[in-house]
């Protein structure tokens, strides 16, 4: 798909990732539309009828996301809201004959224990973490009625799978951030308040990969460009690297000297995550950018710029 003047809409576009993606898609010549939630309730299925009419195409990336703890919080809305904001938008798509969907699913909908690194082909191998099952599932879903649509309707509906996203302008609000934010906070708190020690979820034994967040907005876009298939495809940066190791690395690039304890009556989470993106080099011609320490030194430069209120630790 040539973007050069095709209205494109972005759900979510407003949000962290889809500024950039908006942003990405003007630099080719795209129209953007990006209505708020305010505006267009996308669980709504009326809402999706009318925020279709008139598009070229659709990046499908509003969600409602967080970290274990919201995923342990809310389970139920987190399935029942990303399930209907999908099936909703796709269903209107195909009725008013958009020309190309690209949605984005997440590395949760992955089994809990997935052979590393992670291959699309192991998506339907086992159940999703539990934390995250629900969420994971619902996106999972979506990856199933692209490929339904697209045998039965000859719908061009693609699927790609983005890693844990970080950069600047994540949300911060320990209440709902993932592990990268929340980290960033915790530390730039733990240094206004000068405290000795900082205590983190789990045991760190866990391994994460993580994409900045204009790499995941380039993958996305070359998807919307290039991909004709519903079989889904990994966005990942190839970088492994364990929560402690990223508490230890996040503290150093802040100049935090406490010590770091770690609570193990909490959730590990999934046991380890990287993925293969040898399917988005090969189809898409894409692959990560930016290192990794880089992307943390932009974040926490941001972050510094645009602190929210210190808040003292319960533990």
């Amino acid at each position: 798909m040539n973007l050069k003047g095709q209205k494109v809409l972005v759900t979510g576009g407003n949000g962290f990732l889809g500024r950039c993606v908006v942003s990405r898609l003007r630099e080719k010549g795209a129209i953007t539309v990006t209505p708020r939630s305010t505006e267009a309730d996308l669980r709504d299925a009326a809402a999706c009828t009318r925020v279709v009419q008139g598009v070229d195409a659709i990046i499908h990336l509003a969600a409602k996301v967080g970290g274990i703890g919201l995923n342990r919080e809310k389970p139920g809305e987190l399935f029942y809201d990303n399930i209907l904001m999908g099936v909703n938008l796709l269903e209107a798509a195909r009725v008013a004959g958009v020309a190309k969907v690209v949605t984005a699913g997440t590395i949760c909908a992955y089994p809990k224990f997935t052979p590393v690194p992670f291959k699309e082909e192991a998506l339907w191998d086992g159940y999703p973490e539990e934390t995250n099952a629900p969420y994971g599932v619902a996106k999972k879903a979506l990856l199933v009625m692209s490929e339904a649509y697209r045998q039965q309707y000859g719908m061009n509906a693609t699927f790609v799978l983005p890693v844990n996203l970080y950069g600047p302008g994540d949300n911060f609000d320990p209440a709902s951030s993932h592990v990268i934010p929340a980290l960033v906070k915790k530390i730039h708190d733990a240094k206004a308040l000068r405290l000795s020690r900082l205590v983190c979820w789990g045991d760190g034994s866990p391994t994460r990969e993580f994409l900045y967040v204009e790499d995941a907005a380039d993958g996305l876009v070359a998807a919307l460009e290039k991909l004709e298939t519903s079989d889904p495809v990994n966005l990942g940066s190839s970088e492994e690297i364990s929560i402690k190791s990223l508490v230890e690395l996040i503290a150093r690039l802040m100049g935090y000297d406490g010590a770091i304890e770690w609570d193990a009556t909490k959730p590990n989470g999934q046991p380890r995550r990287k993925l293969d993106v040898s399917r988005a080099e090969r189809l898409l011609g894409w692959h990560a950018q930016v290192g990794f320490e880089e992307g943390l030194r932009r974040t926490i430069d941001w972050y510094d710029a645009h602190p929210l209120p210190v808040v003292p630790p319960t533990w």
